[in-house]
């Protein structure tokens, strides 16, 4: 391509009426959200980015949110197979790291539950998590990069890309298929799916949420859901992005069932770097009220369930047993578990809807 997000001097602000955001967004983030949104790039047309990262659900799967009890996994574009993992919500993943060691020997940053998207290719972890579904048999279920870029070339915002990198930026499907996957990151990285407007940051908290915000703090969660933002966020992002075995159990429910993918047990981030067997990448909190439900194969159906475990994980046994890490040993009340749960609910983005407590 002769230009690209990086050199491109103008850009074209002609829009499609469908792609309207509430939020004031680039002409980069707009044309990614196009991209997002289009269904026409999984094979029968099913299913879209969206489909499993919705604003409905804290931008992660509505389905799952809807019955977490039973629906852990998101349905693939052939109607038939389920994922083996909980879609995470793409909501402030933008702000994952290339996946490197800190000064501590800890893996930071990538993306997927395991990493896998490192980041090394593109220069951009979230640029090339979005690359991943469109081709996943499992997912979107397209057979390579050039069909994508068909469905683009095809898609009634097509002109766009014509009107913003010039006639030839379809000619080289690999290139485009790439630019195409740093569109959707800008538009992921954009204030639509990174307001941080919650309660929180508000500073609109109730008296039980204050008690909350104590409780996790003395509870120590913020050693993994840090309170300390990056230099490039205006607010914490409740995350390390990085990971941690705390001891999930396998989800029995997953096994056998048609369709299904969930093969324990899963190393997670052991897949990706030797000796991490059972590390998870550690969510965001924001939004996690919505996104239902929790851990990497959807285990805990409820948030109290999942902020118990962290304290109490009984008699359970763990999917994978090397590197756990042990749970919270401070002493905590029944009352202060539900004022946690409560400030938790307060993480939530305003405008989204939130569920009842």
């Amino acid at each position: 391509m002769k230009k690209s997000l990086a050199s491109s001097a103008v850009f074209s602000l002609a829009l499609l009426a469908g792609s309207v955001s509430a939020f004031a967004l680039t002409v980069q983030e707009q044309m990614g959200r196009h991209l997002y949104m289009d269904k026409d790039l999984s094979w029968n047309s099913t299913q879209s980015c969206s489909t499993c990262h919705h604003r409905s659900a804290g931008f992660a799967d509505p389905t799952n949110s809807r019955d977490p009890e039973n629906t852990m996994v998101s349905l693939g574009d052939d109607g038939v197979s389920l994922g083996g993992r909980n879609a995470p919500s793409s909501a402030y993943a933008g702000y994952s790291p290339i996946l490197a060691q800190d000064e501590n020997g800890e893996w930071i940053g990538g993306m997927f539950w395991d990493g896998r998207m490192t980041g090394d290719v593109l220069g951009d972890p979230l640029a090339e998590q979005a690359q991943g579904p469109p081709l996943n048999p499992v997912e979107m279920n397209m057979p390579d990069e050039a069909s994508v870029v068909a469905r683009v070339a095809e898609a009634p915002y097509a002109h766009l890309f014509i009107e913003n990198y010039g006639v030839e930026f379809f000619d080289d499907p690999l290139a485009a298929f790439d630019e195409i996957a740093r569109l959707i990151a800008a538009y992921e990285r954009s204030e639509e799916l990174n307001p941080f407007n919650s309660r929180f940051d508000r500073d609109e908290l109730t008296a039980q949420e204050i008690d909350g915000f104590t409780a996790f703090q003395k509870a120590q969660c913020d050693a993994c859901h840090s309170l300390t933002p990056p230099a490039t966020a205006p607010g914490p992002l409740f995350t390390t992005y990085g990971y941690a075995n705390i001891g999930v159990p396998v989800n029995e429910k997953l096994i056998g069932v048609e369709g299904g993918h969930y093969a324990p047990p899963d190393l997670g981030l052991g897949y990706v770097v030797e000796g991490e067997d059972g590390k998870f990448k550690i969510p965001t909190l924001r939004n996690i009220a919505e996104t239902a439900p929790y851990s990497h194969n959807g285990y805990f159906a409820t948030l109290e369930e999942m902020v118990r475990f962290h304290v109490d994980r009984g008699a359970l046994e763990p999917e994978v047993a090397t590197n756990m890490v042990d749970p919270v040993t401070v002493e905590l009340t029944d009352q202060e578990l539900a004022d946690i749960v409560a400030f938790l609910y307060a993480l939530s983005d305003g405008g989204m809807k939130q569920k009842g407590r």
